[in-house]
């Protein structure tokens, strides 16, 4: 029996999401969804290809989205360092399909490349833009890394130092020379080497993912002030660089940031998760500016807090006390000109 015979039925996960319900907020609002992946992993972690996309979607108005590497899909032969190759030529196709039903565009797409090849990953750059349909905007070499043992550590095998490495350094500046940008996925305490390799090599965009995750969970489970505190003065710096800008989202992931909200009976309501989070997001945005903060989904992953239009709406209720001219920002302008749309 494989996986798809046996999920006949809704999942645990799913039984859990519909027992919270709202309406979308300002509908017709236009936004761009910077950050989704696509995956089918089975019973474990489940199915998130164009049609649950477009149901997601469909529920405020998305008008683009990005999708952002998840090791999907890669070529399963060929040389390794052009494996990867295959999760771009796997998003084309998936967006083609989505349009194709009358779904959102893929605009973007986020792949990932070895840029401890140095120089030499610009064989793989090229590789990713002929399969990217013209949709191909940039890498993420995920870095994330803790030794706590409730962390989990980049699915990259990263380590403790890569963003210090000089062969990644190498390929970063490649990188940014052959006009893409960087997403940065780390935590929070990792955020003084992201800082300190801004600093270095200033002409690389650089988006921060998951407002830097502020790390709550093993050891730093009982440490949030202290941790906030740090992230507060690192963000504050960051933010010095021109060349970065922030996601404001992955506020769901509760296996980093803590959250509890899978022990409740129900997912929380968007006015629950706008009271927990708005300090710390709209610190981000301030801290950044609306011109380089953008709200993202992170679907599906912040799944383990609620459904998508709960997360739009949290979002929503977040932005209250800003501008209109800076709501376009942050749902849609920024994303449009950090990815190049």
């Amino acid at each position: 029996m494989t996986d798809a015979d046996a999920n006949t039925g809704p999942t645990h996960e799913e039984l859990w999401l519909a027992r919270t319900t709202e309406e979308p907020l300002d509908p017709q609002r236009p936004i761009i969804d910077p950050h989704h992946h696509l995956w089918d992993r089975g019973l474990v972690s489940g199915r998130y290809l164009s049609e649950e996309l477009n149901a997601d979607t469909s529920t405020h108005n998305v008008v683009k989205t990005v999708f952002v590497e998840c090791k999907a899909e890669y070529r399963t032969d060929g040389p390794e360092h052009l494996q990867p190759v295959g999760e771009t030529e796997f998003v084309v196709a998936s967006g083609a399909a989505s349009v194709a039903a009358g779904g959102v565009e893929i605009a973007g797409i986020v792949s990932h490349a070895d840029l401890t090849l140095g120089d030499a990953v610009e064989e793989v750059l090229a590789a990713h833009e002929a399969a990217g349909a013209g949709r191909f905007r940039g890498i993420r070499h995920a870095s994330n890394f803790d030794a706590a043992d409730e962390l989990h550590n980049s699915h990259h095998n990263a380590g403790p130092h890569l963003l210090a490495d000089p062969n990644f350094r190498e390929g970063f500046t490649k990188l940014g020379a052959m006009g893409y940008s960087f997403d940065a996925w780390l935590y929070s305490p990792q955020l003084p080497q992201l800082i300190d390799l801004v600093q270095a090599h200033p002409d690389t965009p650089v988006v921060l993912d998951h407002i830097g995750a502020p790390v709550a969970v093993g050891p730093y489970a009982a440490k949030r002030p202290e941790i906030l505190e740090a992230w507060r003065a690192d963000l504050a710096e960051l933010a010095k660089h021109p060349q970065v800008t922030v996601k404001v989202g992955g506020i769901g992931m509760n296996r980093y940031l803590g959250g509890g909200w899978p022990g409740l009976d129900a997912p929380p309501s968007s006015q629950t998760l706008a009271d927990y989070w708005a300090p710390e997001l709209r610190y981000v945005i301030d801290t950044f500016g609306p011109a380089r903060s953008m709200f993202e989904s992170n679907f599906p992953v912040d799944r383990e807090s609620g459904t998508y239009v709960v997360l739009w709406n949290t979002f929503k209720r977040v932005a209250e006390p800003y501008s209109e001219a800076e709501k376009t920002e942050l749902f849609h302008d920024a994303a449009a000109r950090a990815y190049r749309l």
